[in-house]
């Protein structure tokens, strides 16, 4: 990734992360349990989110992770219920931030069909306007990938623990799935990094469904 891909993909990595860190925090405190707040999470400042080594990551190998954010299921009223509420709610956060990124760019397509003025057709269709559309897209793209990336079951993704409060597994069996899932994961990434191999299709499904919500954008 060159350094302008980088800079113009940087506002939908750090709104995509903070907001979902943010909305798992909101979801553990509306929930019942403090620990969230009470440990500075509870707020849209990226610092108290991002973890250094993970946006790395991100940036530069196209996957990566945030600070988690830790609450206690003793506090909660209905413990496996509200686990799969606070994990849902980060990737539902991306969705929505998808959709309104999304929005945005269908109601900037619908600009020439309201006026045929060429100064205002000019402002829009050129120059730094289109950088900002660029970012745009970038952020409905990297909002989307967070979506459909973090509802995989695969630990230690949020899919997973929706998918173990469903199952209602022990905890030790749910402890060596966690072992195991997360170096799984990353074989699973660097295979597909690396290699023509595609297993999880994510990039393909993230453009499926642009060219389905947006498709005079030409993706």
């Amino acid at each position: 990734m060159n350094l302008q891909n980088i800079l113009y993909s940087l506002p939908g990595i750090i709104i995509g992360l903070t907001v979902h860190e943010y909305c798992h925090a909101f979801a553990a405190y509306k929930l019942g349990d403090h620990t969230a707040r009470d440990l500075g999470r509870l707020t849209f400042n990226p610092l108290k989110h991002i973890d250094l080594i993970g946006f790395i990551f991100i940036i530069i190998a196209g996957f990566g992770w945030a600070k988690p954010v830790q609450f206690n299921p003793e506090n909660l009223a209905r413990p496996r219920r509200d686990k799969a509420i606070i994990a849902a709610a980060g990737p539902l956060s991306n969705l929505v931030l998808a959709l309104v990124f999304i929005a945005i760019l269908k109601a900037w397509l619908l600009i020439p069909e309201f006026t045929s003025n060429n100064a205002i057709l000019t402002f829009f269709f050129t120059g730094p306007f289109i950088t900002v559309i660029d970012v745009i897209f970038r952020a409905a793209t990297i909002n989307l990938g967070l979506f459909i990336f973090n509802l995989l079951p695969i630990p230690p993704l949020d899919g997973s623990h929706i998918v173990f409060s469903g199952l209602n597994l022990r905890p030790e069996t749910e402890a060596v799935i966690m072992k195991v899932g997360a170096p799984l994961l990353l074989i699973i990434i660097l295979i597909q990094n690396r290699t023509n191999i595609t297993i999880l299709p994510i990039g393909r499904l993230i453009y499926a469904i642009l060219r389905f919500l947006i498709p005079d954008l030409g993706v």
